[in-house]
């Protein structure tokens, strides 16, 4: 086999919205090359996956199998699978990266804490790296990083995070990845001022074993929003990120692309990459 110079790169939701924006980052990156577009939507099998995102022919057909796709990757090098499918897939898919010696990429969310651990022992049995990123953007990241630093002088805090209205899972990766961050084995956060009665169910919406509450609001006109709200005595302090395009997610994945190489275990969360 000649010298790798490239990262050879398969995108699995290769048309979903996300999907066609990794296409387009990949297929501008100079040290990747694209290998294969999986996708299950009918109608675009056999189709140029360049053509339908709009970047020009990329001759990569968009194809339905995964395995054999990951087969053809393998045999071109040390490969990754980026993976932005739907949350009772994605685990099932990043078990088979691994299998197939493939680096997997994931940013789909909805793995439970069980299937977490299990593609950790997997990925560690395989000696293959796997990242699980809840969110790629940079600025959720600092917002995450603040609110580490808030919670040491608040006991107060709620969470609301807003999607458009076909995310599959709530509440979303990045609120409970943002919550298990404040968590500290000596804080407990919400303490009750009174006995409270929800009149209708999920009002308050759900809340984590230390306390934290997590609303999530789903609406068409929304991409990704997250709100970090620290209350006390006289003062609100506020945590805010917007997503106005998903192009704002690209610096990260090309960042993890190039990271998960070397690794050899599993990594949740962007911020251990930074």
């Amino acid at each position: 086999m000649a010298e790798q110079t490239t990262i050879p790169v398969v995108v699995n939701g290769a048309c979903g919205k996300m999907g066609r924006e990794v296409i387009k980052a990949i297929a501008q990156a100079e040290d990747m090359t694209l290998v294969g577009a999986v996708d299950r939507t009918p109608e675009v099998q056999g189709e140029d996956i360049g053509e339908i995102v709009g970047c020009g022919p990329l001759e990569i057909p968009v194809l339905s199998d995964l395995e054999a796709t990951l087969v053809s990757a393998q045999s071109e090098g040390i490969s990754v699978m980026v993976d932005f499918t739907h949350p009772d897939t994605v685990y099932e898919t990043t078990r088979a990266a691994i299998a197939y010696g493939v680096r997997p990429v994931v940013g789909t969310t909805g793995l439970s804490p069980g299937q977490l651990q299990n593609l950790a022992e997997f990925a560690d049995k395989a000696s293959i790296g796997c990242l699980v990123i809840p969110n790629f953007s940079i600025g959720v990241v600092l917002l995450q990083q603040a609110a580490i630093q808030a919670a040491q002088y608040f006991d107060h805090v709620e969470i609301i995070e807003l999607h458009h209205n076909q995310k599959a899972d709530a509440p979303s990766g990045t609120a409970i990845q943002t919550a298990q961050m404040l968590s500290a084995p000596d804080k407990a956060y919400n303490p009750a001022q009174v006995t409270e009665t929800e009149k209708m169910t999920g009002a308050r919406g759900c809340t984590t074993a230390d306390g934290i509450n997590i609303h999530s609001v789903r609406l068409p006109g929304l991409i990704a929003h997250q709100e970090v709200l620290f209350g006390a005595p006289g003062q609100l302090y506020t945590l805010r990120h917007d997503t106005s395009d998903r192009a704002c997610y690209m610096p990260g994945v090309l960042l993890a692309i190039r990271r998960i190489l070397p690794l050899k275990s599993l990594i949740y969360g962007l911020d251990k990459l930074l």
